[in-house]
């Protein structure tokens, strides 16, 4: 999982995982893993907003609690830092889960659709 979540191959380590921004390198270079028969499909993003959302709404509470700003300030300080986090974190946490996914053999056959 740590190696995926470095957007590296997860069974080598080597080459990396991604051949997009969120796509799967159909296989890995160096080791022949089959890296793109791993459908991690909804996981990352569920992940992802579970791990953004512990982040951003504390930080949000927080600060209307100490400051009270008004509501334009909240937007305007909160909308981009939740999606710079999305964005962030999506890719390492589907190398992540592509990881595990592989770790546990959760490969789909050569004739599944």
């Amino acid at each position: 999982m740590l190696r995926g979540l470095g957007n590296h191959c997860p069974a080598c380590g080597g080459s990396h995982l991604f051949s997009g921004f969120l796509k799967v390198s159909a296989e890995c270079p160096q080791c022949g893993a089959p890296l793109g028969r791993v459908r991690a499909d909804d996981v990352p993003p569920y992940f992802t907003i579970l791990i953004v959302g512990h982040i951003v709404v504390p930080l949000m509470l927080m600060t209307d609690r100490q400051w009270t700003p008004p509501v334009w300030l909240d937007a305007l300080i909160f909308v981009p830092l939740t999606l710079a986090l999305c964005l962030g974190l999506l890719r390492p946490v589907k190398g992540a889960t592509v990881g595990l996914m592989l770790k546990l053999g959760m490969v789909r056959a050569i004739g599944d659709a």
